[in-house]
Formats: structure tokens, C-alpha cells, sequence
């Protein structure tokens, strides 16, 4: 597998797994922009430390 495959399948991964915490925000009351900034801040977090690991 190339390192492009890899690193869009861990963004992806990310990505998923920090939007179910976010659409529960939302549901709650949370504005939908800020929940996506925190999403994608923490998906490319959790990529960037994947890839250090």
C-alpha cells in the first residue's frame, strides 16, 4: 500500500470517529461550524500522531 492510500485511510478513519462525538454536540445545541473546526482539528491531530507513531 503507497503512503498517500495510508495516510487518506487514517484521515478518513479520523474523520469518522470524531464526527459521531460531534454530531452528538450538535444534537445537543452546539453551533455545526464549530463542531466541524473541532472535527477536522482532530482528525489531522490524530493523523499527525499516527503518523510519529
Amino acid at each position: 500500500m503507497n503512503r498517500s492510500t495510508d495516510l487518506t485511510t487514517q484521515l478518513a478513519a479520523a474523520c469518522l470517529g470524531a464526527g459521531v462525538i460531534t454530531t452528538v454536540a450538535v444534537v445537543q445545541g452546539q453551533n455545526p461550524i464549530t463542531a466541524l473546526g473541532i472535527t477536522l482539528f482532530s482528525a489531522v491531530a490524530a493523523v499527525m500522531v499516527g503518523q510519529v507513531l
